[in-house]
């Protein structure tokens, strides 16, 4: 509640809660929130309250790891049966597919319901929407797999069921990748025509990005940069194939990056992640005369996931208001996020274990 209380007195436009479920036995991990009867209205309730001040808007990201889903808490279905570079899951039947929509409706109501001022649907980085769009992931021969068109169907169908369920004036958004930057997976082009099948529906926003977090796959953030935002370019693509806004995530570290972007009309709006963790009132800072960039820090030869790690750990002291004593390195922040898994991981299975989650 603190952490989106402070990034709605920063002067963030909309913040996004990333990976909310609406069904627990899909999690990407153990410290996601989860919507619905097992959830704490009056907890979920004040949490809006306090991240709508300022005008800002909250909305939740509706999310299902699918492939992803966390191990220990759950047993992984995407759209194919898997069995590669160590990741495995069961294929998901015609059934399960059928009720991907509901769920997702059924989980934005309760949003709105709540107070939430918006959805964002996460199709984006590996997860099970995105799997779907994905080749490489899905390899279905029923009408759900093969051409984008076809791979696209679960998409569209949960947009428009969600589109039934809060009315034709909620915010719906939607987070895709560009590109999921492993071979064989979703190239640029088939990205584009998501977009052109997105615009013919009622979403309010796509959001772009990029990468997987599949074993293996290296994270956009985590390699090598030339300092510039990720997909900028592929994001120019889309914006010349759709009249919905665009959003691009990923990569903005200075304000004369960010400006030229919309300026130009490359994108609509720019979305911030681990600068506003950096300097929870970043907007407000580049909306004055003076400006000011957050000073990122430049980490040696860090273990694989510590620099995630280390800015996950910066969130937890932004949302205590002790960010100025935080002072992890990132091998000791990824021990510590870790530890604190594991110590969710029993939380999960005491929480859902009338959902006979697997220990």
């Amino acid at each position: 509640m603190r952490l989106y209380e402070r990034w709605a007195e920063g002067g963030a436009a909309v913040s996004i809660i990333g990976e909310v479920q609406g069904d627990p036995r899909y999690p990407e991990r153990p410290g996601n929130l989860v919507f619905g009867p097992h959830a704490s209205h009056r907890a979920l309730e004040s949490l809006v309250s306090r991240g709508v001040i300022e005008d800002a808007h909250l909305w939740p990201q509706l999310g299902h790891a699918g492939a992803l889903s966390h191990l220990p808490i759950s047993q992984p279905k995407g759209p194919s049966e898997l069995n590669i570079d160590g990741l495995r899951c069961v294929g998901m039947s015609i059934e399960d597919i059928r009720e991907l929509p509901a769920m997702y409706a059924r989980t934005a109501a309760y949003a709105k319901n709540i107070g939430f001022t918006g959805v964002h649907v996460h199709a984006g980085h590996g997860f099970l929407l995105s799997q779907f769009l994905s080749p490489l992931f899905n390899r279905r021969n029923d009408g759900y797999g093969g051409s984008i068109e076809a791979r696209c169907r679960i998409v569209l169908k949960v947009i428009d069921e969600i589109r039934r369920a809060v009315g034709p004036l909620f915010p719906v958004g939607i987070k895709i990748n560009s590109t999921d930057r492993l071979e064989g997976g979703l190239t640029e082009d088939d990205a584009l025509e998501v977009v052109r099948l997105l615009d013919q529906t009622s979403v309010d926003l796509i959001d772009i990005s990029g990468g997987t977090y599949f074993p293996g796959a290296k994270a956009s953030s985590d390699g090598p940069s030339d300092g510039e935002p990720y997909f900028l370019k592929f994001a120019q693509r889309a914006k010349g194939v759709t009249d919905v806004p665009i959003m691009l995530t990923g990569g903005f570290k200075r304000r004369d990056q960010a400006v030229d972007a919309v300026v130009s009309g490359a994108v609509d709006m720019v979305s911030l992640a681990r600068a506003m963790v950096l300097d929870p009132r970043l907007p407000e800072v580049w909306l004055t005369e003076e400006g000011g960039d957050p000073e990122f820090p430049a980490f040696d030869s860090p273990p694989r996931g510590g620099a995630t790690a280390w800015y996950t750990m910066r969130i937890t002291a932004l949302a205590e208001d002790r960010e100025e004593t935080f002072n992890l390195d990132p091998r000791s922040a990824l021990r510590v996020y870790e530890g604190r898994d594991a110590q969710r991981c029993v939380k999960w299975r005491e929480k859902f274990s009338h959902l006979q989650v697997p220990v």
